[in-house]
């Protein structure tokens, strides 16, 4: 299920004049929908929407992002999807989601206490949900989410919310310590396990 952005209260963002955009501080305060359905067999989890997505309601929207590159790459999609098509996504077992729901430029920009609150309304979220693997797409994040400081790359020892976890790099352009193709033969390795388990 998807909707445009809306704001803490449903509200859409402020119209403005043609052709004027959203400031930022406009942009922090709308609220992206995620990109969900039944029968999820990975929701995806990003650290926080940007500025663009929050503008678009597109998750991964940004030109430099390598999240859909990379997820046709390692086998998850049948061709590349824009970030518009994205209500494709649940057709495929896939969901998206966020650990911070406040849009920022950067990442950087979220407090501690915002990712710890997100971890906790992200472990009822995929209770309810109940996808069969929860992928979060940057180390930091996990970290930062669930107080696990060691945590690496890779399948995780833990669940959350009763799905099994896998952490992704960051799609992010400016994680240059990962490659399209390292990225993808990642992924890959996470579709492959999930594609190997018994249905549930």
């Amino acid at each position: 299920m998807t909707g445009a952005p809306a704001g803490p209260a449903g509200a859409r963002a402020p119209r403005r004049p043609a052709g004027a955009r959203p400031t930022p501080e406009e942009l922090a305060r709308v609220r992206v929908p995620d990109v969900v359905g039944p029968g999820l067999r990975v929701l995806f989890c990003g650290i926080n929407p940007g500025l663009l997505t929050a503008e678009t309601g597109h998750h991964f929207a940004r030109p430099g992002n390598r999240f859909w590159p990379v997820l046709h790459r390692s086998g998850f999609t049948p061709r590349r999807f824009a970030p518009a098509e994205q209500h494709l996504l649940p057709g495929l077992g896939l969901g998206i989601t966020n650990v911070v729901a406040r849009p920022s430029a950067r990442a950087d920009e979220l407090t501690a206490e915002e990712y710890r609150e997100g971890g906790t309304l992200l472990t009822a979220k995929v209770a309810r949900l109940a996808p069969r693997w929860l992928a979060v797409v940057g180390i930091t994040a996990y970290r930062a989410a669930f107080g696990e400081r060691r945590a690496v790359v890779g399948p995780q020892e833990r669940t959350v919310g009763g799905a099994r976890v896998w952490v992704l790099p960051n799609p992010s352009g400016l994680n240059a310590h990962w490659s399209v193709e390292a990225m993808a033969g990642e992924y890959g390795r996470l579709r492959e396990a999930v594609d190997s388990a018994p249905a549930r």
